[in-house]
């Protein structure tokens, strides 16, 4: 194990200055972070330093005491849970849903913060190096749950890539600097833990308390229909009782220094702590959704292509198809001529209007032009008013409802793990091809021939990476080290 006894009493990281201060850049690190996170260490770092520089002038509810830190917990807690009873009642008096105003509002906030659910658990990652060191064992322990502990229906970025292509969300690179600034300061504090060691343990002390809005979130994604396990996971593993919080909590305990300046060292996890306010949140991005704009925009996007593919003799008020689609900023007057002509019909089912027609359906002629995602923003405007409301309360199925309905038709449950799970290491089996991929084979036949515990766990735990632990191979390697690290 590395000495990390400097790390725990170093001065605090000096403070880049612009460019590093605002979002700009943090969409360019993270897709660097993530193609070669070994690839111009520096940036990461001084990206690292800015966003602190920015972070100390935010406020910090911490307790003065690290021995208050527990109880502060507790009634954080307490605090939510009351305030999510309330949201409750509120609901059933007839409240209306206090986030999503649709469906497609809902899947917008899926797309909106893919980049930072993605690298989920990566600020750990780097602390897998000290699997021999007990006082990191809380946090090891942390980043290996976040990874399911190698069980693909457990590993939270395997649940999240699933719900992306369920409903037609991949398309999230394209959102802005500000979506990527979480994900981008994950990665570089996962891939540079050891020269950022108080900022990780403070920054996970603060993602892992249980907030209110990830409480509201499950209960309306469910409601509306969409599968709220990814959510509901991270309520019950960041408990404060026994799960995440509590394990930050404890961190924090063991990693402080014996000797040295424990102010300077608790200085820089209330840093780290507030590192966790910048960037795109949960709140803003779903503060942010505009149905109208959010159809003009997918709209735009196609009309490159669909400029050039549509006949003479398709018309809309006098001029046709291509024209329109000519110039991007005639998408709303597009919209309203449609309107106008009667191919859609606001406020009423999608089934009345000939536009929806013409995408969705057996012999729709534009069937496969619009994904899921947009399929389903082009459903909620159209049956929305003019005013962006819904014209009705719509019956949906709620998403343990449907769950049951499949299960109950035999189609809930999968035949297989998508990536089987396999012995910890094989010295002499017979390792047959049906079995498994040669690169899973190869990865049994390396750790078996280790020199020692020491030598296998390094090799695994490279294999944890952000950027791989959620493939067959890296899922294998995160059952061989939690198996090594539980020994």
């Amino acid at each position: 194990m590395r000495d990390m006894t400097p790390l725990l009493l170093a001065d605090a990281p000096g403070v880049a200055p612009a460019p590093f201060a605002t979002a700009e850049g943090a969409k360019d690190l993270y897709f660097s972070l993530y193609a070669d996170p070994s690839a111009q260490p520096e940036q990461a770092r001084d990206f690292v330093a800015g966003q602190i520089a920015v972070a100390r002038e935010l406020p910090s509810d911490l307790p003065a005491r690290l021995d208050q830190l527990q109880a502060w917990i507790e009634q954080r807690t307490e605090i939510v849970g009351q305030q999510y009873r309330d949201y409750l009642a509120a609901r059933k008096n007839g409240a209306p849903r206090r986030y999503f105003s649709c469906r497609a509002h809902a899947l917008y906030f899926i797309k909106g913060v893919a980049p930072t659910k993605l690298v989920d658990g990566a600020w750990l990652y780097g602390l897998t190096r000290q699997w021999d060191d007990v006082a990191f064992h809380p946090l090891i322990k942390t980043y290996l749950e976040e990874l399911g502990d190698g069980l693909p229906d457990k590993n939270h970025v395997t649940l999240y890539r699933k719900l992306l292509a369920t409903h037609g969300c991949e398309s999230w690179e394209d959102l802005g600097d500000d979506h990527f600034l979480q994900g981008a300061l994950q990665l570089a504090l996962g891939h540079h833990a050891e020269h950022f060691l108080p900022e990780v343990v403070g920054y996970n002390l603060g993602y892992e308390q249980l907030p209110l809005h990830l409480l509201i979130t499950s209960y309306e994604l469910n409601e509306l229909g969409i599968d709220p396990y990814y959510f509901t996971l991270h309520v019950t593993v960041d408990n404060a009782a026994s799960g995440h919080a509590r394990k930050a909590v404890q961190a924090v305990h063991d990693l402080m220094p014996k000797v040295g300046d424990r102010d300077a060292f608790w200085q820089r996890v209330v840093d780290g702590y507030r590192l966790n306010e910048l960037g795109a949140s949960t709140t803003s991005v779903i503060g942010e959704f505009d149905l109208q704009s959010e159809l003009v925009a997918i709209l735009a996007a196609k009309s490159g292509v669909g400029k050039n593919m549509h006949s003479d003799y398709c018309r809309v008020a006098g001029r046709s198809v291509n024209d329109w689609l000519t110039d991007p900023a005639q998408i709303p007057a597009f919209l309203a001529a449609l309107e106008g002509a009667g191919w859609i019909k606001r406020g009423e089912d999608v089934e009345h209007s000939r536009f929806w027609r013409l995408v969705e359906g057996e012999r729709a002629e534009m069937f496969g032009v619009f994904n899921a995602y947009e399929l389903q923003v082009l459903r909620d405007w159209i049956t929305s008013t003019a005013d962006g409301k819904p014209a009705s309360a719509q019956r949906v199925l709620t998403a343990r409802a449907r769950q049951r309905t499949l299960d109950q038709l035999g189609q809930g449950a999968e035949s297989g793990m998508a990536h089987p799970v396999r012995g910890l290491i094989r010295r002499h089996a017979n390792l047959d091809d049906a079995d498994a991929s040669n690169e899973l084979r190869l990865l049994e036949q390396q750790v078996a021939a280790a020199n020692g515990k020491q030598e296998a766990m390094q090799m695994l735990g490279r294999l944890l990476s952000p950027e791989i632990h959620h493939t067959a191979v890296g899922l294998m390697a995160t059952r061989m080290y939690t198996q090594l690290f539980d020994a």
